[in-house]
Formats: structure tokens, sequence, C-alpha cells
């Protein structure tokens, strides 16, 4: 049975029981949310988890990393690097987007080190493959794309992004409409080129049903993914994007009647003044499913910063709702990320994560802020160090320029708490 399926039936998992735990909330209320469709914890009864993780209404928000070869790069000792540090710098979840080398040995690899969910995009090995067999992404067949979910399914995935909005008629939507940037998802790319030259309805959407057993045998996560969003501004929330939104809604209720756990993907490219209603559109559309969103990037200027660009985008997102946010690394726009970039994108979107925490009053959030300031306060730079989301950085720059006194090198003498507490005459207090 899957986790819908138990938490409906009134059962408390061992995986609800885990995830109560990591959150400090009630078993109770992770069977509830898993019931009602609000929370996911994917789980694929076949990958053997060292953590799991609950994604979802009134949980912490959780990040993803992206890791995965390009078919310029495709060293599986980099990209098990990758995952090294994206678990080290605490990312909740992560995705192998290979595209180059042997993707599935590729896949297998991370899958047996990971002890993180993980995720990933059937459709790019699947169109990968059939450019290797026929020489055309579009010459692929239905069987083959769920003969690769299959695959990919019984080897342990816990979620997958499949783009089952783009369809025939979002399609023509869009080229009605017409767009700066057109498509910027691959998946959606790969699915757009299939139904143009097949003159068929995409599959994913076609034979849902076929998807939703294959995810209901082992309790894989269905990602919905965004194939139509926006990749700049000047696209964003227009009618291609909303009309797939439209679509997904739909297919969640379709998943839900089957047992199986759902999520959307939003966008995307959003300017500071529609990520709130995009977030609010999709929870009235999807029933309150699990909201995970890529950034979103608030400018298209931001190259080798997109990092900062994503986290300003994801804690505005996550703050209105979204529970989910796909890390943005500096290479975003660029290059393929290395383990640094990694490094960067976990730590943006932790900080855009936690921030929107403390507005939602997730349990410990603003806790967590109160021993930071109080540590502050007594000069306790032990306590600051430990209690940052980057530990090591955090002792580098504060022992980078020698001070003679107990306060920082920025303001040595000066130091204003040290000065108030001389002339108040308190005492520091314990954190």
């Amino acid at each position: 049975m899957t986790q819908l399926e138990l938490a409906r039936g009134g059962i408390v998992s061992p995986e609800m029981k885990l995830v109560a735990q990591e959150e400090g909330i009630d078993p109770e209320l992770i069977r509830h949310g898993v019931a009602e469709g609000t929370i996911v914890i994917p789980a694929n009864t076949k990958h053997k988890l060292g953590c799991y993780c609950g994604i979802g209404k009134g949980l912490r928000t959780k990040v993803n990393a992206n890791i995965g070869t390009s078919s310029d790069y495709s060293d599986i000792d980099t990209e098990l690097e990758k995952l090294r540090v994206a678990v080290e710098y605490k990312a909740d979840t992560v995705m192998d987007l290979s595209t180059g080398g042997d993707i599935g040995a590729i896949r297998r690899a991370i899958l047996s080190q990971s002890p993180i969910p993980l995720g990933t995009v059937p459709i790019y090995q699947a169109g990968i493959e059939a450019i290797e067999r026929k020489e055309a992404i579009v010459k692929m067949t239905a069987d083959e794309l769920f003969s690769v979910i299959e695959e990919q399914a019984e080897e342990g995935v816990d979620f997958v992004t499949v783009h089952c909005g783009v369809t025939q008629s979002a399609i023509a939507r869009l080229k009605r409409q017409g767009r700066v940037t057109d498509i910027v998802s691959r998946g959606g790319a790969f699915l757009f080129g299939w139904i143009i030259y097949n003159e068929q309805e995409n599959p994913l959407y076609e034979q849902y049903d076929r998807l939703l057993e294959i995810a209901r045998r082992f309790d894989v996560t269905l990602s919905l993914g965004d194939g139509l969003r926006p990749g700049s501004l000047a696209d964003a929330t227009d009618r291609a994007q909303v009309e797939e939104l439209l679509i997904l809604g739909e297919l969640v209720e379709r998943a839900w009647e089957a047992g199986v756990q759902v999520m959307v993907e939003g966008p995307g490219h959003l300017p500071l003044d529609q990520i709130t209603t995009n977030v609010q559109l999709e929870k009235s559309l999807c029933k309150g499913a699990p909201f995970y969103v890529l950034g979103p990037l608030v400018t298209d200027i931001a190259a080798g910063y997109d990092h900062i660009c994503g986290a300003i985008g994801g804690a505005i997102a996550a703050a209105a709702g979204a529970d989910f946010l796909c890390y943005v690394t500096p290479s975003e726009h660029l290059g393929l990320p290395d383990p640094d970039d990694v490094k960067e994108g976990v730590i943006a979107s932790r900080i855009a994560a936690h921030a929107a925490d403390i507005v939602k009053g997730v349990k410990g959030a603003q806790e967590w802020d109160r021993k930071m300031s109080l540590a502050r306060k007594n000069l306790d730079w032990g306590e600051q160090v430990r209690l940052c989301l980057d530990p090591s950085r955090a002792q580098r720059v504060h022992a980078q320029h020698t001070t003679t006194g107990v306060a920082c090198s920025m303001c040595g003498d000066f130091c204003a708490l040290q000065l108030v507490s001389s002339f108040l005459g308190t005492s520091p207090q314990k954190c």
C-alpha cells in the first residue's frame, strides 16, 4: 500500500512517525495531511533511506538540489561528490537530471549512496535512448517512455517529474499567444517536439492511468512538471502556463483517486508582484497539493548570481505557501554546476526556506533565530558558529582578522553590544 492509502485507512506508518519526529509534531497530523493530499512522503518501497522527508502543509519548507551530467560532461565521481555536498549542507532531496554518459549507471550509483529521497525526469533517458537507437527524440514510442518510468521505479527512484500537462490544447494556446522564450523546460521541449511531429496527444496525459499504476505499485510520488513554465519575466503567468496548471489540477485529483501521492511543480521566472498570486492559483486549482517551485527567479539579468535571485523569489513563494524549493545555483543559465555551486545553491535556498518558515510559524524556526540573537548578545562565538547554516564558513570569516578583545574585528573595542552591556551593568543571558 502507498503512504496515501495507509493514511486514508487510519494507519500511521513508520515513515510518518519518522517525519513527525523530524518535524517535532504529532504523527497524527502527518497522517491527516498525507490522507488529504496536502503532505507527501517521497519514499519508494525499494529505496532504503537514511532519513524520510515530509513535504507540504504545516511542515518545514524543504529544499531540493539538482545534480547530474550533461552531454559535455559525464563523470560519475563528480556527481557523487555533488551528492555528498548536497547531503552535507542539508538538502532534503536530490534530483538526478543526467543527460550524458551512461545515464542508468549514474542513477544507480547515486541511488546506492543517497540517504535522502532521489527524484528523476524519466523522459530524459527515454528521449536520449531514442536518439541513440533511432536518431531522433520524436521517434520515441509511448511504450519506450513507460518502460523507462517502470525501470526507474523498480530501481528505487522516490519521485519523478512527469510533464503530463504539455498537451495538444496547451501547445495550441502557446502557439496562438506567442512568447519571448518559448519553452525552457527540457522535458517540455522533448514532448513539444514529439507531439508536433507525431500529431498525437502526450502519452503521459493520454495514458495517465498507466502512469498511475506504475507509481502506485512502488509508491513513487508524482511531481507534475511545469513543461510550459515561463523562462523570462515577459512570459510570466501567461495563458499557456495557466492552461497547463488547470490540467495539472485535474490530474492531481485523479492521482488521489488512484492512491498515488502527488505534488505540483511551478515557475520559473516571475516578477516579485506575481509570486503570491501564482502560489494561490496552484493551491486553489490543485486543491492544496504540495507546491514545488524552481526559484522563482525574480529578474532575468542575474547570471552568475542566480542563486541569490532564486532565494529572493523562493522566500516570497514559500512565505505565501509554497512547500518545496528547487535550488538555483550560480551556474544557472551559464553551465553545468560543480560541487561548489551545489553548496552555494543549497545554502541560498535553505536561507530562503527558513526565512519563510519564520513567517509560516513552523515549529522551531523562530526559536532558532532567538538562540542566535542571544549568542550574539553574549558574544558567544562558539554558539554562533554552531547555530549557523554553514558553521565552517562562519568560523573562517570570524577568524580571518585577529582582534585583541572578545568582539569581532568589525567593531573591536567599540562593539555596541559590549558597550551597552557595560553601561547597563547587565550580565550575559544563557541561551
